[in-house]
C-alpha cells in the first residue's frame, strides 16, 4: 500500500485554501473534510505500519535547500504514529465542533484553522532540525490570529502575552538548531547536513551539548507549558476560542514534549544526562505546581488548564528518568492526555452553555436530568485522574516506574501528583453534576449533534484502556534507541540493544522504506 506522507502534510491547508474560494457558508465543510481524509490516512498507517522494524518508515527525502543543508525529509516511526493519529483525531473532533457554530469571516477562520493542523502535522513528521523548527514555530502562527480575531475579552493582551512568550524560546531554538548544524560541519568537515540522522552520527562536545540543550529545553518547556514558564496560560487558555483551545491544548503541548524525544536526547546525550536532575525537578515542580493550583481555582477552563501542567510534567519525568519505561510511558501519556483533555474542554463548553458561566460554582444539578451528559464526563474525569483500569493508569504507571529506576526519591514526590489529581477532578465533577443546581442553570440533556462529536472521542479512550498495548507495542523499539546513547553517558544502557544499534553506529536508524512507501 502506498502512503505518501506529504498529502497527510498538506491536505489540511490545501482544504484551507480552497475555502477561501468558496462562498463562507462552505469553508466549513470542505476544511472538515480534508481533516476526515487526513485521519483515514491516520489509520491506514496505524494498520500498515511494522513495529517490528526499527527506524524510519514511508520516508520521503529531498534536498530542499542544497547550499545550507536543509532537507524536505518526513518520516515515521514508533515515537510519533500514535500521536499522529491523535492528532489527526483531535483535530477532526475540533473541527466538527467548529462547523456547529457561525463565526465571522469564516473562510479566514476555517483557512487559519487548517494552517494550525497542518503545522502540527509537520513538525511531529519532520526528519530534519530545521524543518522541524520551522513547522514548530509556523503551528503558532494560525493561534495568534484565531485567538487575536475570534477571541474572548482580553484577548489582545493574552496573545501579546502568548506570543512574546513562544517567540523568545522560538529565536533560541533557532540559533541552537543552526549552531548544531554548523557544529557537526565542522566536527566532520563535511557539507552541513540538517537531517536527524546525520546530525546524530557526530554528536558534539559536552560543553557545546550543554548551551544547545539549555535552548531548546527553554523553547519546550515555554510551549508546553511547564512551572515557572506558564506565565502565558491563565489569559491565553481564558481567550482562546474553545475549538482552538481543544486542539492547542491536547496536541501543540505534546509537540514540544515529542521534541525532547526525537530531538535533544538523540543528539545531546551529555547534556541530557548532566541536566537530567534539573529536567526532573523542573518536571515535579509542574506537577505539584498544576495539581495544587486545579484544585483551587474555579473557573473550569483553567482547572483543565493547570491539571494539563501536571500532566505534562508526568510526561517530562518520564522522558528524563533516561529509562525505557518511563519513555515509552510518556509516550502512552502524551496520546492518553490528548484523547482525554479534547472532549473534557468541550464537556465544559457544554456545562458553561447551561449554567451562563464557567465558573464551577455557578453549575450544578445535571446528573439526573442530563444522564448521557454525565455519564460522558464521569468516564473522562475517571479516566483523568488515571483510576486503574483505564490507560492513563498505564501511562502513569510506566512514567512513575521509570521514574523508581531512577531517582527514587523524586518518584515518591511525584505520587502526590496522582492523589491531588484525583481531588481535583472529582471536584469539578462533583460540582458540575451533584450540586444544587445554580440559579440561571438549565437542566437538559446534550443533542444529537453533541453526541456524534463527543462520542466517537469517548469511545476511543475507552479503547485505548481496553487496550494500551496497542500504543506499547509500536512504540518498544523507537524509544529504546532514542534513548539509548544517554543510558550509554549515564552508565545505564542494557546489553540487548546493542544487537539494533551497533551495526547502525548507535544513532537512530533508517530502513529501506516499508512496501509501497516513498523511499
Amino acid at each position: 500500500m502506498t502512503i505518501h506522507l506529504s498529502i497527510i502534510l498538506w491536505l489540511p491547508l490545501a482544504a484551507g485554501v480552497l475555502g477561501l474560494l468558496v462562498p463562507g457558508r462552505f469553508s466549513r465543510w470542505i476544511v472538515l473534510a480534508g481533516s476526515v481524509a487526513v485521519l483515514a490516512y491516520a489509520v491506514l498507517l496505524l494498520g500498515d505500519y511494522d513495529r517490528a522494524r526499527p527506524g524510519l518508515q514511508y520516508v520521503t527525502d529531498e534536498l530542499w535547500v542544497k547550499q545550507l543543508g536543509i532537507h524536505y525529509k518526513l518520516g515515521i516511526d514508533g515515537l510519533n504514529l500514535v500521536l499522529l493519529a491523535v492528532t489527526a483525531l483531535v483535530f477532526t473532533g475540533a473541527f466538527a465542533w467548529a462547523a456547529r457554530q457561525e463565526w465571522e469571516r469564516p473562510r479566514l477562520f476555517w483557512f487559519w484553522f487548517a494552517f494550525m493542523e497542518t503545522g502540527v502535522l509537520g513538525a511531529f513528521m519532520a526528519q530534519d532540525l530545521i524543518l522541524f523548527v520551522a513547522f514548530f514555530d509556523l503551528m503558532l502562527v494560525p493561534v495568534y490570529f484565531l485567538t487575536g480575531q475570534w477571541g474572548g475579552e482580553g484577548r489582545a493582551a493574552a496573545i501579546m502575552k502568548l506570543f512574546i512568550y513562544t517567540l523568545a524560546g522560538s529565536l533560541l531554538m533557532l540559533a541552537a538548531a543552526v549552531a548544531t548544524g554548523v557544529l557537526v560541519s565542522q566536527e566532520t568537515g563535511q557539507h552541513i547536513n540538517f537531517a536527524f540522522s546525520a546530525l546524530a552520527r557526530t554528536p558534539l562536545g559536552a560543553s557545546s551539548q550543554e548551551w544547545i540543550f539549555l535552548c531548546f529545553a527553554a523553547a519546550f518547556l515555554v510551549k508546553m507549558p511547564a512551572f515557572p514558564f506558564h506565565g502565558w496560560m491563565p489569559d491565553g487558555y481564558r481567550t482562546m476560542p474553545m475549538p482552538v483551545l481543544v486542539a492547542f491544548s491536547a496536541i501543540l503541548s505534546k509537540v514540544a514534549a515529542y521534541g525532547f524525544l526525537r530531538v535533544v536526547l538523540p543528539l545531546f546525550p551529555d547534556a541530557s544526562v548532566h541536566f537530567q536532575e534539573l529536567m526532573l525537578l523542573l518536571a515535579l515542580s509542574s506537577v505539584l505546581y498544576g495539581s495544587a493550583m486545579a484544585f483551587t481555582v474555579t473557573n473550569a477552563r483553567l482547572i483543565l488548564g493547570y491539571s494539563s501542567i501536571a500532566q505534562l510534567g508526568f510526561i517530562v519525568l518520564g522522558i528524563f528518568a533516561l529509562q525505557k519505561t518511563g519513555a515509552q510511558g510518556s509516550i502512552l501519556q502524551a496520546a492518553n492526555h490528548a484523547l482525554v483533555v479534547a472532549p473534557l474542554f468541550l464537556v465544559v463548553a457544554l456545562l458553561a452553555a447551561r449554567a451562563g458561566s464557567e465558573d464551577i460554582r455557578e453549575m450544578g444539578g445535571l446528573a439526573m436530568r442530563a444522564p448521557i451528559l454525565a455519564a460522558l464526563f464521569l468516564i473522562l474525569s475517571l479516566a483523568s485522574l488515571a483510576i486503574p483500569g483505564s490507560a492513563n493508569f498505564v501511562g502513569e504507571f510506566y512514567i512513575l516506574l521509570g521514574v523508581f529506576q531512577s531517582k527514587v526519591a523524586i518518584a515518591i514526590f511525584a505520587f502526590t501528583g496522582v492523589v491531588m489529581a484525583s481531588v481535583y477532578m472529582l471536584r469539578v465533577y462533583i460540582r458540575a453534576m451533584h450540586n444544587r443546581a445554580g440559579p440561571n442553570t438549565e437542566s437538559r440533556e446534550i443533542s444529537l449533534a453533541d453526541g456524534l462529536v463527543l462520542v466517537p472521542m469517548v469511545l476511543v479512550v475507552l479503547a485505548m484502556a481496553l487496550y494500551p498495548q496497542f500504543a506499547l507495542e509500536r512504540s518498544n523499539v523507537t524509544v529504546s534507541l532514542a534513548i539509548h546513547r544517554a543510558q550509554v553517558v549515564a552508565g545505564t544502557a542494557p546489553n540487548r540493544i546493542a544487537a539494533i544499534t551497533a551495526p547502525l553506529g548507535v544513532s537512530q536508524p533508517e530502513i529501506v522504506p516499508a512496501p509501497g512507501a516513498t523511499p
